[in-house]
C-alpha cells in the first residue's frame, strides 16, 4: 500500500441541508456571544460611557468606569469586530518598533447614535438592552432549570433575581410610559369607566408599577391600586410613584390577587403581561371579576402569539417560546398547584380561563402595533 493510499480520505462536502443547519447553529452561537457581550457593556456602564463621552480608548473607558483596561480593550475589539462599535485610528502614525499592545491601547472606539439609542436610552421604544440582561440572568439558573425539567419543579422570578425583574420592567417601561395612556384613552369603555372623579382602577401583576402610573397619568381623576406577589417589585413601584408625585392617588399592595377584597369595587381592572405567569389564573380572574362593578371594565394584555400552533413559527412565537422555556413556565410551575400556562398564551386558552372564572366571553380589542402584545376585554 502506497503512502497516498494510507492517507486519511478527504470527506465529501456536507449535504446542503446539513451544511445549512450547521451554519444556522454557528450563526446562533455568534448571536449568543453578542448578547452576552451586550450584557457586559450594559452592566459595567461601558455603553453609557461611550454614549456620553466617546470616542474613547480602552484606557479612557477603563478609567471612566472603574474597570480593567485589558478586559475593556478585548470587549471594545469584539464589539467593533461584530459591528456594534466603530474603531477609529488615533491619527498618529505608530513608530516602526511600536509595541502592538501600545498601538491597540491608542485606538479609539465610537458608539453610533442609532446603536446608543437601542443600548442606553431607557425611554426609547427601541430600547432592547434589557433582553440581554434577561438572558444573562438565566445562565446561573441553568442547573436548577435542568433539574426542574426532570422533576416537574420550577424556578421562580425570585430565584432569577434582580437582573431578571429589572430587565422585565425596563423592556416594558417605554411602552407603558409613552403608549399605554393614549391607547387606553382611545378605548371608549376605558374612557367611560375612569374619567369621572373618584373612579377606581386596579392593576394586577403590576411589577415595578410603570403600567399603574401610566393609568394614573391618563386618567387624572382616578385613583389606582397595583398589586403584585413580588416584594422587591412592589417596593420599586412605591418608590416610582413617590418620585412621580403620584403617591397621593396610586398605591401598591404586596399580595396574592386571588385574595382581592371585593367590598369596595373597582370601575376597571387591568392585567398587563402577567396572566400567563400565574399558576392559578382562573382563581385570580375570578377574584378580579368579583372585585369589579357589574358594568365595569376588565382588560388583559398578553403576548400577541399566533392563534394556533404552527411550525416553523414567526419571530413572535419563537421569542415567546424562548421566554417560556427559561423564565415564565418554570416560574409558573414553581408554585403548586399550577396549570403551567407558559408564555405562549393563545386566545383560546385565555378564553377558557375567562369562562371558567365566570366571565361571559372574551373579545380582542382594536389595539395594533403595541410591541409584542394583544389586548383583550373580558366580558362581564
Amino acid at each position: 500500500m502506497t503512502a497516498d493510499e494510507q492517507s486519511t480520505p478527504v470527506p465529501e462536502r456536507l449535504p446542503p441541508p446539513v451544511d445549512a443547519f450547521a451554519t444556522r447553529l454557528f450563526d446562533a452561537a455568534l448571536g449568543a456571544f453578542d448578547v452576552l457581550a451586550v450584557h457586559v457593556g450594559d452592566r459595567l456602564g461601558w455603553y453609557r460611557a461611550l454614549a456620553d463621552g466617546g470616542p474613547l480608548t480602552s484606557t479612557a473607558l477603563a478609567e471612566a468606569t472603574g474597570t480593567h483596561e485589558r478586559y475593556a480593550r478585548e470587549w471594545l475589539e469584539q464589539q467593533a469586530a461584530t459591528g456594534i462599535l466603530v474603531a477609529q485610528d488615533s491619527g498618529a502614525a505608530p513608530a516602526l518598533d511600536a509595541d502592538p499592545q501600545d498601538v491597540a491601547r491608542e485606538r479609539l472606539y465610537a458608539l453610533p447614535a442609532a446603536h446608543a439609542e437601542v443600548l442606553t436610552d431607557a425611554s426609547s421604544l427601541a430600547y432592547t438592552a434589557p433582553l440581554a440582561r434577561m438572558i444573562a440572568a438565566v445562565g446561573p439558573q441553568l442547573p436548577h432549570l435542568l433539574d426542574a425539567y426532570r422533576t416537574g419543579g420550577g424556578v421562580s422570578w425570585d430565584q432569577l433575581g434582580d437582573d431578571a425583574r429589572q430587565a422585565q420592567a425596563d423592556i416594558n417601561r417605554p411602552w407603558f410610559e409613552h403608549e399605554l395612556g393614549p391607547t387606553l384613552r382611545r378605548l371608549p369603555a376605558a374612557e367611560s369607566a375612569l374619567s369621572r372623579p373618584g373612579a377606581r382602577a386596579l392593576d394586577v401583576g403590576c411589577g415595578f408599577g410603570w403600567s399603574t402610573l401610566a393609568i394614573a397619568r391618563a386618567f387624572p381623576d382616578a385613583v389606582v391600586q397595583g398589586v403584585d406577589l413580588d416584594g422587591p417589585s412592589v417596593e420599586a413601584a412605591r418608590a416610582a410613584a413617590a418620585a412621580a408625585g403620584l403617591a397621593d392617588r396610586v398605591t401598591f399592595h404586596h399580595g396574592d390577587a386571588s385574595e382581592l377584597d371585593a367590598t369596595d369595587p373597582f370601575d376597571a381592572a387591568f392585567a398587563f403581561e402577567c396572566v400567563h405567569d400565574m399558576p392559578r389564573p382562573v382563581a385570580v380572574l375570578d377574584a378580579v371579576r368579583r372585585s369589579v362593578r357589574p358594568r365595569g371594565l376588565v382588560v388583559v394584555m398578553d403576548e400577541a402569539v399566533g392563534e394556533e400552533f404552527t411550525a416553523p413559527a414567526d419571530d413572535v412565537d419563537r421569542v415567546m417560546y424562548g421566554y417560556s422555556l427559561f423564565v415564565c413556565l418554570p416560574d409558573g410551575l414553581s408554585s403548586q398547584p399550577s396549570v403551567g400556562t407558559g408564555t405562549v398564551l393563545r386566545p383560546a386558552t385565555l378564553r377558557r380561563y375567562a369562562l371558567d372564572a365566570g366571565f361571559s366571553g372574551l373579545e380582542v380589542l382594536p389595539v395594533e402595533d403595541f410591541s409584542f402584545f394583544r389586548f383583550y376585554r373580558l366580558v362581564l
